[in-house]
């Protein structure tokens, strides 16, 4: 069980990555942080955004509860200028879990308020919110969808780690059926109706969410899928296409993101002494989007590239780019020191984690330099994180600074950077991954255990993680 983080300075962190012969860069110079960025027609008042960190402590039927405002308060109070709302599904059947948001006219008085109490504490810290951008995050989960999978393809790695029924423990085989076309199609009413609720909410932007191997995710490799959504990559990418056309079109005033897989590798499992190791898989690999087919451990850009650019072109203003599933590659998407109780040990150097980000969402922003690109996977640095961002925005590598993990031990990160040049030491994320287990603890009578950070917000989530424990 190694343990890779000891580092006390930043001489040491530099040594560590010219051993691992990596390409992370570091400043003491904070200043390009606090400088505004351009997303379309609205400047940003700083880089520094808050990543789309579920609480899953929503109501049974999808609407923010005390929780889901305790965290938005805390968010706008921060100092960050740019905050991705979590996901909220358009579709109940789409949600990920029991208490995921859900978006529709009976949950929008809680999302209304759930962004009133995010802008009010900026202003009352700031002084005014001009410079504040508030999105939403659209999702479907696919496959990952609580009450029974709905799935876009059969992947020949995942389907065997995802349960079909979970009465008889039964994994997806052959054949389980595939979302039809007419569903697929008929989604894109329903994003867009979520958009134009979200919109006359006050949201300025939502999320097309693409990432981590949820539905519109799931598409982009959907190369065996037969028919107008499989195949081809314009088939794969239609969808998505589609329902972004369709918002463009119909809620002119939305600025419309999307949070993106750019490398999703394959699934991982516990091997030898604890540690991950790839599940068996065949050559050419056939559902794996940007990832060399035959070798998981080789990103591959070509497709993101070119979809990147189309959605570009369709009016896509802001993109935030991820890799990975926090189901099956944890260590990919977010590095960590710790695994969650039920996980796998790292099969990598964390800082060989952060320097893919870090190295892939540079090759993306290179790309599109008039695009704004939001980075991740910060967290791993604990406190050396503002150093590697501010190097990463001066040099042009991305336009923001997405933190996730870190944000749930310490939400006013950025004004405690503003105000002393430092993050508290005290209540830095130190990837104890409490937060992962939380999520997937189901075992309560709403069959989902809020999420936070046990060790830094104890006196909310530490009887929360203690009643998880003892079931």
């Amino acid at each position: 069980m190694a343990r890779y983080f000891k580092f006390h300075s930043l001489t040491e962190i530099e040594a560590e990555v010219e051993r691992l012969q990596l390409g992370l860069h570091f400043s003491e110079d904070f200043s390009p942080l606090f400088r505004p960025v351009q997303v379309g027609s609205f400047q940003v008042g700083n880089a520094f955004c808050v990543q789309p960190m579920e609480g899953c402590d929503g109501t049974l039927e999808g609407a923010p509860d005390e929780l889901v405002f305790r965290r938005y308060q805390r968010f706008g109070a921060g100092g960050a200028k740019l905050i991705w709302g979590e996901a909220a599904a358009v579709l109940d059947e789409g949600r990920a879990n029991s208490r995921q948001l859900l978006i529709n006219e009976q949950t929008a008085p809680g999302l209304e308020k759930m962004l009133n109490v995010c802008r009010q504490a900026h202003r009352e810290n700031y002084g005014n919110d001009g410079d504040l951008l508030v999105g939403l995050q659209l999702t479907h989960s696919g496959r990952y969808s609580y009450r029974k999978p709905l799935i876009a393809v059969h992947d020949p790695i995942l389907d065997p780690r995802i349960l079909a029924d979970k009465t008889s423990g039964r994994t997806i085989d052959t054949s389980y059926p595939l979302l039809d076309d007419d569903y697929l199609k008929r989604l894109v009413d329903h994003y867009v109706h979520a958009a134009k609720l979200a919109y006359k909410l006050g949201y300025q932007y939502v999320d097309v969410k693409q990432c981590h191997r949820y539905l519109l995710s799931e598409l982009l490799a959907a190369r065996t899928r037969p028919g107008p959504y499989g195949g081809s990559l314009e088939n794969r990418t239609r969808l998505a296409r589609d329902i972004i056309t369709a918002i463009r079109s119909e809620v002119p005033g939305l600025i419309i993101a999307s949070r993106m897989n750019i490398y999703d590798s394959i699934p991982y499992r516990m091997g030898s002494e604890k540690t991950g190791e790839p599940c068996a898989h065949e050559l050419p690999l056939t559902c794996s989007w940007g990832t060399n087919p035959r070798d998981h451990q080789t990103p591959d850009l070509t497709e993101p590239l070119v979809w990147i650019n189309e959605m570009a072109k369709l009016g896509v203003a802001l993109v935030n780019v991820s890799m990975g599933s926090p189901y099956a590659t944890p260590h990919v998407i977010r590095p960590f020191e710790y695994p969650p109780p039920d996980g796998y040990e790292t099969p990598e150097h964390p800082l060989i984690g952060v320097d893919r980000h870090f190295r892939l969402a540079a090759e993306i922003q290179r790309a599109f330099p008039n695009l704004p690109i939001v980075g991740s996977g910060y967290s791993y640095l604990q406190e050396f994180l503002p150093n590697a961002g501010a190097a990463n925005v001066q040099a042009g590598r991305a336009s923001f600074v997405g933190v996730g993990r870190a944000t749930l031990a310490q939400p006013d990160f950025v004004k405690q950077l503003q105000e002393n040049g430092k993050l508290d030491r005290k209540r830095i994320c130190r990837t104890f991954s409490y937060c992962t287990a939380l999520m997937r603890a189901k075992h309560n009578e709403l069959g989902q255990f809020a999420t936070g950070c046990p060790p830094f917000d104890k006196e909310v989530y530490g009887p929360l993680w203690d009643e998880a424990k003892k079931k």
